[in-house]
Parts: structure tokens; C-alpha cells; sequence
């Protein structure tokens, strides 16, 4: 009787396979004839009710068919799983004939590319190129720069302090005293970075932005010195004459200091929207290094002086693209970034 059954299923299981062709339905097949409820598996359970003689060459038998449904799987199952290659490859097959997709290539950052434009002009007009640290110490961002104790930049409100004496830099300033400490005069450099200021964020400041720092220390450095370095640096920035304006201002690293306006890029000084119809624009601060900066540099002012200035990268990316916000810069939005070659 258990021998019936033997032959039965394994008849039952050669219909079966031959209506079974792919993968997901030979994997239902080898469930149903090999899994633990199979009808394989309730063959031995009837071993026990068969004589001892019998017992062995029945349980060959039920192993042997077991073998036979594992091997019919799999040798089914591969051809299966070629079949469903041939025809992916099939539906897959790539024309190389046909052009090739062009991938949208990455750029750099408009702020990036005006900050790269300044440090080229900058150092074929002579200067190096010094970098200082975005965490930076009390002495050499506020103390080493003639900031007096109860100044308003040093107060919470203004600088993003770490602990009391340690400080997100506010200004690259800050490497005037780094490089005092290393170079003697002829000292002609610059210092490009991101700064940190905890301002309130609106259309024309922001916590953080990026600026150049500059400074020239020799014998016999003059205010005119100054004034030409900067013309010409804007002149050559956008690509026109430019005049200069300075206006009176205080800066504790500088005596005398300044404000520095440039004629408007956009109207050539008549008078439009971008420069609020008085025809200058505010690109810098700058002034002559105070003595007491350089004292605190280990120079004689009596037989040094220089110049000084610095200057926010985004204004100048602004005024050459006609941006009226400067929130546009951290925003990521693509429609606007594409718009930079």
C-alpha cells in the first residue's frame, strides 16, 4: 500500500512540474512535495505500519523520490532562471548607436567663484595669500587688534563665543597678529574665510559669510597707497573703471579709518534701484594700521606704517549679479544656483 502511494506521487509530481515553469511557481512545487507537511513527509509516518522486511526498502524509496523531485526542481528552476536573463537582456539591450545622455556637470558656488575671482586679482597685484583659524582666541580676534575691554563686538550679542576666551572668528582679521609673529616687513597679504557674527538674518546679513582680509606693511606706506591698491582691485573685480568714495569711520585696528564706496556698477554713478539712487555702493572698511597694532606686532610705528581693509565677499557677488538678497546664497535652491556658469 505504502508502495502504491510512492509511485502515485511521484507520477503526481511529474504532472505537476511539466504546468510549473517559472521560479516563484517551482518554489510553491518544492514547498508542496518537499516541505514539513508535505505528502513525502506522511509517507514515513506510514513506515511504522509496515513489516520489518519491508521497512528498509520503503524508506529507500522515499528517499530516492525525494531525490528525484530535488533534482527536477533544480535543473527546472535553472532553466528558468535563464529564460528570465535572456529575455531581461532582451528587453535590457542597449543601442549603442544612439547618443549618449549627457550627465549635468557640478560647479562651484557663486559665492565661491567671486571669492576665487578677488584672491586672483589680489595676488597678481602682489599679495600672499595667509589663512587663520575659524576657532580663534580673544587675543588674536579682539585683544592683539587695539579692541578696547568694553567694546560692543566682544559682548555676547555680537561674537559666538565657545568658552570665555575661545570664539567663532568674527573677521579674518584676525591673521594680522599671526603673521606680525612670523614675517617682518615687507609684509603684503590676504586672508580669505568664513566668518561668524550672531546678527539678526535679513536680506542683506547673515550669521555667517565669507571675507578678504588685507593688509600691506612697509617703510613709507601712504593713505594714497591705500586709496589706489583699492581702486584698482574694483576696477579690475568688475570689469570697469571704478571711482572710490571714502567716508570717516572707526575701526579699533585702524587710525585713520574709513568706509569705502565705490560707484555704482549698475548706473556708473546716476542713480538707480541697486545703489538706492545716490550712485555709490559700501564695499569695505579700511584705514591705516594703528600704531598700537603695530607695537603689539613688535614693529616701530615710527619706522612702519601700513594699510589695512576688509571687505564681505557676498556684497561684491551681489553687486556683479544684481542679487538683492543675500539669503539666496544658503538657501540650495537649484533654479537659482543654475543660473551660475
Amino acid at each position: 500500500m505504502v508502495k502504491d502511494k510512492i509511485h502515485a506521487l511521484k507520477q503526481q509530481f511529474q504532472d505537476d512540474i511539466q504546468t510549473h515553469s517559472t521560479e516563484s511557481e517551482l518554489e510553491q512545487l518544492r514547498v508542496r512535495y518537499l516541505g514539513r507537511k508535505s505528502p513525502i513527509q506522511d509517507l514515513m509516518k506510514h513506515l511504522r505500519d509496515v513489516s520489518q522486511e519491508e521497512r528498509p526498502l520503503l524508506g529507500k524509496e522515499i528517499n530516492e523520490l525525494k531525490g528525484f523531485v530535488a533534482e527536477a526542481l533544480e535543473a527546472k528552476r535553472q532553466v528558468a532562471e535563464e529564460s528570465a536573463m535572456q529575455k531581461l537582456l532582451s528587453e535590457e539591450r542597449v543601442d549603442v548607436t544612439l547618443p549618449g545622455v549627457r550627465k549635468p556637470l557640478g560647479r562651484k558656488h557663486p559665492v565661491v567663484q567671486s571669492l576665487d575671482k578677488a584672491i586672483s586679482i589680489l595676488k597678481d597685484m602682489g599679495f600672499a595669500v595667509e589663512y587663520s583659524p575659524e576657532i580663534e582666541s580673544e587675543f588674536y580676534n579682539y585683544g592683539g587688534l587695539n579692541y578696547p575691554e568694553d567694546h560692543p563686538a566682544r559682548d555676547m550679542q555680537d561674537t559666538f563665543y565657545l568658552d570665555k576666551n575661545t570664539l567663532l572668528r568674527s573677521h579674518t582679521t584676525n591673521f594680522q597678529q599671526r603673521i606680525f609673529e612670523t614675517t617682518t616687513p615687507p609684509i603684503r597679504a590676504i586672508s580669505p574665510g568664513k566668518c561668524y557674527r550672531n546678527e539678526t538674518i535679513s536680506t542683506r546679513s547673515h550669521v555667517f559669510f565669507f571675507q578678504v582680509d588685507g593688509l600691506y606693511v612697509d617703510k613709507g606706506v601712504t593713505f594714497g597707497d591705500l586709496l589706489s591698491t583699492k581702486e584698482e582691485f574694483y576696477s579690475r573685480f568688475f570689469n570697469q573703471e571704478i571711482t572710490l568714495r571714502v567716508r570717516p569711520s572707526y575701526f579699533p585696528f585702524v587710525e585713520p579709518g574709513m568706509e569705502v564706496d565705490i560707484s555704482c556698477t549698475n548706473c556708473g554713478g546716476k542713480g538707480c534701484k541697486l545703489c538706492k539712487h545716490t550712485g555709490w555702493l559700501e564695499v569695505a572698511g579700511a584705514g591705516m594700521v594703528h600704531p598700537e597694532v603695530l607695537k603689539t606686532g613688535g614693529l616701530d610705528p615710527d619706522v612702519y606704517s601700513g594699510f589695512a581693509w576688509g571687505g564681505g565677499i557676498e556684497r561684491l557677488c551681489m553687486l556683479e549679479h544684481g542679487i538683492t538678497d543675500i539669503r539666496l546664497f544658503t538657501e540650495n535652491n537649484m533654479g537659482f544656483l543654475s543660473q551660475f556658469p
